[in-house]
């Protein structure tokens, strides 16, 4: 068996986040990789609506002193880390006093959406590559899951495949049903802008469905994990994605092994 360093990247994990197909996916992929052996990173935005005291979270200084620009910004990038109950894995959250501090995710308490979504995307996946660097840690898969990180394939594609962390890896997107309502702000394709990113009008309709597509358009690999909407599976035809059956790694995430093999036939 190769040993793979495999990382996964989701705005849902089990058991920070509320039950979901993506965030029970987001927690088994990895303990499953994990024991079998593989090295696993595992990251994730962190809530406010976390509690760090329960799930014993800690902040991990020897990553402290990153900054991360969005549109003309430099936001402080803070890592903080816990282990999962019985997993044997740890989640490495990403935070930002700006943008995770609030009690909510995505909405308010009365049920809006937050102005700054679109930026806050932006600053989950751009931290991503950021502390990958600061670890010196360099994956041979990136599995992404969930809307919030649609930006990082294109950011890979066009900023990282040359550099040493990224060169050669392999990057998955799992798509679920997972959305937002309506249209995003404008905060993530602005960051694009300023950071002359060639694709942004991939996003530039900013649906849940347009960013899924795009995310998918950029990545090498796309699984369908569960029946997907018309509008869904209409977005990512539109933008040439072919997508391979993953369902059954839901109920087996065993099966996952193998697959990830055959990427490097």
């Amino acid at each position: 068996m190769t040993k793979r360093r495999i990382l996964y990247i989701s705005h849902e994990i089990k058991p920070y986040f509320l039950e979901s197909v993506i965030a029970q996916a987001a927690l088994d992929f990895p303990k499953k990789m994990n024991a079998k052996g593989h090295e696993i990173r595992v990251f994730m935005p962190r809530f406010g609506s976390i509690n760090e005291r329960r799930h014993q979270l800690h902040e991990v200084i020897r990553l402290s002193g990153i900054n991360v620009v969005i549109d003309d910004m430099d936001m402080p990038l803070i890592i903080k880390v816990a282990s999962v109950p019985g997993a044997k894995i740890q989640v490495y959250f990403i935070d930002n006093e700006d943008y995770f501090k609030r009690k909510g995710t995505w909405v308010d308490k009365e049920g809006k959406a937050y102005p700054d979504n679109g930026e806050r995307s932006l600053f989950f996946a751009k931290s991503v590559f950021e502390t990958i660097k600061k670890l010196g840690w360099k994956p041979d898969v990136m599995h992404m899951m969930g809307w919030m990180g649609a930006a990082i394939p294109a950011y890979k594609e066009q900023f990282n495949n040359n550099d040493p962390h990224f060169k050669d890896v392999k990057t998955v997107y799992s798509v679920f049903n997972d959305s937002f309502e309506g249209k995003m702000d404008d905060g993530m394709t602005r960051g694009m802008t300023f950071d002359k990113l060639d694709v942004v009008s991939d996003f530039a309709e900013g649906t849940a469905d347009a960013w899924y597509a795009a995310g998918c358009k950029h990545s090498q690999h796309v699984l369908r994990m569960e029946d997907l909407s018309d509008s869904r599976v209409k977005a990512l035809e539109a933008a040439g994605v072919t997508m391979e059956d993953g369902t059954g790694f839901v109920e087996s995430p065993a099966d996952l092994l193998d697959y990830y093999e055959t990427l490097f036939d």
